[in-house]
C-alpha cells in the first residue's frame, strides 16, 4: 500500500483495501466492502445517509417546543432576556434541561442568546407559543406527546391489521379528543377564515348574511366572518359534547350573541335552509369520501340560490406526490380515523359538481391548503 495520497486522488481498490485492514481491523468480505464504499471520492449524484439521519430525529422539534411550553419557557421570557440560571429561578425547572432544549429552541430560531448568555424571544415565539396569546399554538404543542405520539407509535400495527388505534371521528370517542385539539389548532385555520370573509366583501353587505359553520368545533370559522360585520348571523352545528367549548370560544372572541346552534351528526343534524354561506373548515379530511360527498348534497340543500361553500381541507395533487405535509396528514387520518383521507382539488371538484354546484375555484389563503369555493346557482 502506498504511504499517502494527495488532496484529492482517489486510492486504488488494492490501497483502500489495505487501508481498511490494516487500520480499521475490518477483515469480513461485507465490511471490507462497505469500509471501500466510503472511502470512495464523493460525486454530486453520491446518495448518503444525511437525509435520513434527519428524518431520524425529525420528531425532536414539536416534542422540544413542547417540552419549553410546559416549563414555561416562553412565557417566562415574555418579560425579558434571561439568563438559564434566572429562568431555572423562576419555573423551578433544573438548569441542565432547561440549558438543553433553550439552545436547541434557538438553532430551531425560536429563541435567541446575546453574548451575556441570555435567552430572548423571536418573533414566531413571541407571536403564538405565549400561553395567554390569542390564538396561541402553545397548546397544540404541549399535547403532542400526549394526544398524538401515542397513537402514531401505533402506525406499523395498524397498517398491518388496517385497523386505527382510534376512529376520532365517530361521536362516541371523538369529543374527548377535539374538546382539546379545537382551540389549540385556531391559528391554522383563523387567517384561512378571514380571507374567506374578505373574498366575499362581508364588510360591504348591508343585509343580513346567514353562516352555517358546518362540524364547527372552536367556532373559530363562523367567528372570523362574524368579526367582518355585526350583520353576519352564524349557526353552528356539531355533536352535542362540542357545542359547549363553541359557545365558550365564541364569547372569548365577544361574538357570542350572534351564534345559534344545532346539535347532532353531520349527516343527521338538521341544518335548516337559506344560508348565505357554509362553512366546512378541515372536515372532509375525516369524513371520508362518501361521507363527504353526501354532506356535499346536504350543504347544497341549505344554502340559498348564489350561496357559496367554503372547503379549507389538506390538498394533495392527482399523483398523490405532493406536498409533503399533506401527504403525511392522510396518514394522520389513517391512525385516527377509520375512513379518513386527503383528497385533491380535482376530487372534491367533482363531488361538489355531482352535489349540484358550480364555479368551483381555488382561493390563495394562508393555511396548509388554499381554500375551495363554490356556488349554488
Amino acid at each position: 500500500m502506498r504511504r499517502g495520497f494527495s488532496l484529492g486522488e482517489l486510492p486504488t481498490p488494492k490501497d483502500s483495501s489495505a487501508l481498511c485492514k490494516s487500520r480499521f481491523g475490518f477483515a469480513d468480505v461485507k465490511a471490507l466492502h462497505d469500509c471501500r464504499f466510503w472511502m470512495k471520492r464523493p460525486k454530486k449524484d453520491q446518495v448518503t445517509p444525511e437525509r435520513l439521519m434527519q428524518f431520524g430525529f425529525a420528531y425532536a422539534p414539536p416534542l422540544i417546543i413542547g417540552a419549553a411550553v410546559s416549563n414555561k419557557v416562553f412565557d417566562s421570557l415574555a418579560s425579558g432576556a434571561k439568563t438559564v440560571a434566572q429562568l431555572s429561578e423562576e419555573t423551578g425547572a433544573p438548569t441542565r434541561g432547561l440549558r438543553a432544549i433553550m439552545n436547541a429552541l434557538v438553532g430551531l430560531q425560536l429563541l435567541k442568546k446575546d453574548r451575556h448568555q441570555k435567552y430572548s424571544l423571536m418573533p414566531e415565539s413571541e407571536a403564538f407559543l405565549l400561553s395567554n396569546s390569542t390564538g396561541t399554538l402553545a397548546g397544540f404543542f404541549a399535547m403532542v406527546s400526549t394526544h398524538l405520539l401515542p397513537d402514531w407509535l401505533h402506525l406499523s400495527e395498524a397498517v398491518k391489521t388496517g385497523v386505527p388505534p382510534i376512529a376520532l371521528n365517530q361521536e362516541a370517542t371523538g369529543p374527548e379528543f377535539f374538546s382539546v385539539l379545537v382551540e389549540n389548532i385556531i391559528p391554522m385555520s383563523y387567517p384561512a377564515a378571514m380571507t374567506l370573509g374578505q373574498s366575499l366583501g362581508l364588510a360591504k353587505k348591508r343585509e343580513t348574511v346567514h353562516v352555517l359553520d358546518i362540524a364547527a368545533g372552536s367556532g373559530i370559522w363562523g367567528i372570523a366572518l362574524a368579526q367582518q360585520s355585526p350583520l353576519v348571523h352564524v349557526t353552528a352545528q356539531d355533536w352535542p359534547a362540542m357545542i359547549p367549548i363553541t359557545k365558550r370560544i365564541t364569547q372569548k372572541f365577544g361574538v357570542a350573541d350572534r351564534f345559534s346552534y344545532v346539535e347532532g351528526d353531520v349527516l343527521e343534524a338538521d341544518f335548516g335552509s337559506n344560508y348565505d354561506i357554509a362553512t366546512l373548515g378541515h372536515i372532509l379530511h375525516t369524513e371520508g369520501e362518501d361521507r363527504s360527498r353526501k354532506l356535499l348534497k346536504k350543504t347544497f340543500k341549505a344554502l340559498k340560490s348564489g350561496g357559496v361553500i367554503g372547503i379549507g381541507e389538506w390538498l394533495v395533487n392527482d399523483q398523490r406526490t405532493e406536498p409533503l405535509p399533506s401527504l403525511i396528514f392522510a396518514v394522520n387520518m389513517f391512525i385516527h380515523s377509520d375512513r379518513g383521507d386527503t383528497f385533491s382539488f380535482n376530487e372534491i371538484k367533482a363531488w361538489l359538481s355531482k352535489a349540484g354546484f358550480k364555479n368551483v375555484r381555488l382561493l390563495k389563503a394562508p393555511g396548509p391548503s388554499p381554500l375551495v369555493l363554490a356556488t349554488k346557482p
